[in-house]
């Protein structure tokens, strides 16, 4: 479970901010807010799954888990292919608005938000944990609120 946390911590932090091309700057406030948000919501969790999570033998074949770790997959491919959708919109050097097509952004205009929230549902089946359904709970109304003002 810990794994899996770990690796979208790895794909967030570290691999898609070297993906990005150029685009507006990020308010110096926003970055701090956003990474102390990150910094004490990998320690609950990380905390929640080592310290206090207790699971009975056979958990890793229980269908909560495993319906729960699918939605976690196939929520973080989503995301993964609708950042590359999002990051190839506009060729070097164009600029303006244009609407992302192919991947789930034919069912959904935030495919990239969807995915997300996906996937943090589904960590959050396969935990089992108070923590883990409180961030899924927040990732859906913070992602929920920006979906909307997207497809606005």
């Amino acid at each position: 479970i810990q794994i899996n946390f770990l690796s979208f911590v790895c794909y967030r932090a570290l691999i898609f901010p070297l993906l990005i091309r150029e685009g507006k700057p990020t308010p110096f406030f926003t970055f701090v807010l956003a990474l102390l948000f990150c910094v004490f919501n990998g320690y609950l969790q990380g905390r929640s799954l080592t310290t206090y999570a207790t699971y009975p033998a056979g958990w890793l074949s229980d269908s909560r888990f495993i319906t729960g770790f699918l939605g976690w997959l196939i929520g973080m491919a989503i995301n993964i292919h609708s950042d590359h959708i999002l990051r190839n919109l506009r060729k070097p050097g164009e600029t303006g608005y244009k609407i992302p097509r192919g991947g789930m952004f034919e069912y959904v205009s935030g495919a990239n938000f969807f995915g997300e929230i996906l996937e943090w549902f589904g960590f959050a089946l396969a935990c089992c944990t108070i923590e883990s359904l409180a961030f899924a709970l927040c990732t859906l109304f913070i992602l929920g609120s920006r979906a909307r003002q997207h497809h606005k």
